[in-house]
Order: C-alpha cells, then sequence, then structure tokens
C-alpha cells in the first residue's frame, strides 16, 4: 500500500490535459499527513474514523454501495464546496474523476482536433453545476455527470462546425493603402493636376467641413456665385479623376501617381461628326488644347473647315437637316392646345 506521507510525483505539464491538472491537485490534497477527509461516523457503509477523499471514491464506485449513502455522502461534498471552495471544490473534483475521465475519452475518441479544449469544457460544465445542482434531489452524481458532459458535447460541436484553417490563407503582406480617405484623394489629384491646391481647399472646408460656401467665398475675396461655380467645375473634374482611377478591379493595387502620369502624357480623343453629301459618320480624332483647330478653345462657336468662310456653307452641305431620299418640303402642323383657340392656317385648300 502506498504511503500517504510521501510526496506524490505526479505533476502538471505544458503537455498534459487539463483533467491531468485536475488529478495532480486532488493527489496532492490527500497525501500527507492530514489528507482531505470527511468523517465517517456520519454515513452508513463508511468505517468509524476520518477517510481520505481518495478512499471515499473508492467505497462510493463499489457496485454494492447503496444509492442513498452515494447520493449522502456527494451532498456533503456539494455542501463543504459550496461553503469554503478551495480544497473541498478539488476534492469534488477528484472524487468525481473517473466519471468525467471517461466523458472526455468518450467524447474526443473520433475528434482529429485538439481535445483539451473539450476536456476543459467538461471539466467546466461539472464545476458551474456544484453551485446550482438540487440537493435534495436523488441521484446527485448522475446530474453533475450530465452537465458535464452537456457542456463538452457543446464544445465538440463548436470545434466540429467551426471553418478549417488553411496553411495557404496564411501568408505575409503589406497592409493595404487608405486610398479612401477624402484627403488622400484630393491630395493625388492636385498631384496628379486635376485640381488646384486652392480648390482642393474649398471643397475639402465646404464639403467635409463645417464652413458655409458664403464664408469661403469672403476668404477667398471673391462672390458667391464664382465661388460655387468654380467649386463646381473643379468637383466635376475630381469625380472624373476618381472615376477613371476606379475602373481596375478591386483587388488589384493602383499606383495613382503613376496612373495620373501616365494620363497627363496621353493624347485625347473626341467625337466628331463628318458629314459627306447626305451621309454623316462619326469618327474619334485626336485633339489638343493648344491646336487652333480643336474646336475647344471657344465654346458655343462652330469652328468651319480650313481655307473656308464660316457664312459659306461648304459644297454639298445643305444647313438644314438632311434625310434619306429626295428633300421634301413639310408644313408644320398647328397643335391644338386645351384652352387655345387654333389660328385658321392662310394655305388655300388643296383639290385632289
Amino acid at each position: 500500500m502506498q504511503d500517504r506521507n510521501t510526496i506524490p510525483r505526479a505533476a502538471f505539464g505544458p503537455t498534459d490535459m487539463p483533467l491531468d491538472a485536475a488529478r495532480s491537485a486532488f493527489g496532492w490534497l490527500v497525501t500527507g499527513p492530514e489528507p482531505l477527509s470527511v468523517d465517517g461516523c456520519g454515513f452508513a457503509g463508511l468505517p468509524d474514523r476520518l477517510v481520505p477523499l481518495d478512499e471515499v471514491r473508492q467505497r462510493l464506485l463499489r457496485r454494492r454501495c447503496p444509492q442513498p449513502v452515494r447520493d449522502a455522502v456527494w451532498a456533503h461534498l456539494v455542501t463543504r464546496s459550496r461553503a469554503e471552495a478551495g480544497a473541498w471544490t478539488v476534492g469534488c473534483v477528484g472524487v468525481a474523476l473517473p466519471a468525467l475521465t471517461g466523458i472526455a475519452a468518450k467524447l474526443t475518441s473520433r475528434f482529429a482536433g485538439d481535445p483539451r479544449d473539450v476536456h476543459a469544457a467538461v471539466l467546466a460544465g461539472f464545476l458551474a453545476e456544484l453551485p446550482v445542482i438540487d440537493l435534495a434531489r436523488p441521484r446527485i452524481m448522475l446530474r453533475l455527470r450530465w452537465a458535464a458532459y452537456r457542456a463538452g458535447h457543446t464544445c465538440l460541436r463548436e470545434s466540429l462546425d467551426a471553418p478549417t484553417p488553411s496553411a495557404r490563407a496564411f501568408h505575409s503582406a503589406a497592409p493595404p493603402a487608405p486610398a479612401g480617405h477624402p484627403d488622400l484623394v484630393m491630395a493625388r489629384a492636385v498631384t496628379a493636376g486635376a485640381i488646384t491646391p486652392v480648390e482642393a481647399e474649398l471643397i475639402g472646408s465646404t464639403r467635409l467641413e463645417e464652413v458655409s460656401l458664403a464664408e469661403a467665398a469672403a476668404r477667398r475675396g471673391t462672390g458667391y456665385e464664382a465661388a460655387k461655380k468654380a467649386r463646381q467645375r473643379a468637383e466635376h473634374r475630381l469625380v472624373a479623376f476618381v472615376r477613371e482611377h476606379q475602373a481596375e478591379p478591386d483587388d488589384v493595387q493602383i499606383d495613382l501617381d503613376v496612373l495620373a502620369a501616365a494620363v497627363a502624357g496621353r493624347p485625347r480623343r473626341v467625337t466628331v461628326e463628318v458629314v459627306s453629301g447626305t451621309h454623316r459618320r462619326r469618327v474619334r480624332r485626336r485633339v489638343s488644347p493648344d491646336s487652333p483647330h480643336s474646336g475647344v478653345q471657344v465654346r458655343g462657336q462652330d469652328h468651319p473647315a480650313r481655307g473656308q468662310d464660316p457664312h459659306t456653307p461648304a459644297s454639298g452641305d445643305d444647313p438644314r437637316p438632311h434625310s434619306a431620299g429626295p428633300a421634301r418640303r413639310t408644313h408644320p402642323r398647328p397643335v391644338d392646345e386645351p384652352g387655345r383657340t387654333p389660328r385658321p392656317s392662310t394655305e388655300e385648300p388643296r383639290c385632289a
């Protein structure tokens, strides 16, 4: 028989299970000159002396141990645990350790993951039931066992339903650039030449800050309408700049500075309409703002072709709209509007 005065060699290591820690702690409590014990005089079937808890566990596990004796001993252990906690709580775990170990082994028998979480859940479910279990009802240990099983089973289901991590999904990468911040977007637009710093300050102060347009116009020394139109023109260019640089897929990181430089050096194209006789076609031509024949220097004016009088139509060109087939003179019909007397036609009626 093992001497109770010897210090047990079992200890809890970093690779052991949570129930192994409970086993080691319980072993320290029942070893030594004064092991944790109960008085056997108050329980039928126990010797009339102080019985250590490891011996109590062995007697309760015997098949011929009556159920009332088991309930009486467990009611005493749970009551001491509620009153004194500490060592008596560990003592309750140690007495129930065979049942807790069997539950954990059954739940993790086919579990391919780490069983430590399931073992810890079984132990936590048992400890959570100690303060609330009804001691007046029979089969106290059976109900404690089922509480531990439910907690372990819940943890097992959560582990099985969780997504499986993949090693390919974990890799080092640079943090994404905060390109969506309004200040950074306007800064890049200023760098690309889409808007000026003064226009960026006007948009930022009136759109992103609590500055009214009238106050911003007073700061600029201009009128309200002038500041409003200046902001509108700058916003149109800023929106075009943002849309142009958002055309790439979301998963591709775009260098806005390089792209803006490429756009600045790229010739622009416009769509023009070429009339030849009775046919019209739309073509795209390269234009430059510095060209005298680009058609963008003066808005609202028609620029004629080279060598032609602006007041003389080109050969074959008719200022009136053309239509497919022979020309036909059409007469507009008067439109009858409600509440308006139709004007009599001055054209004489024709006979068929």
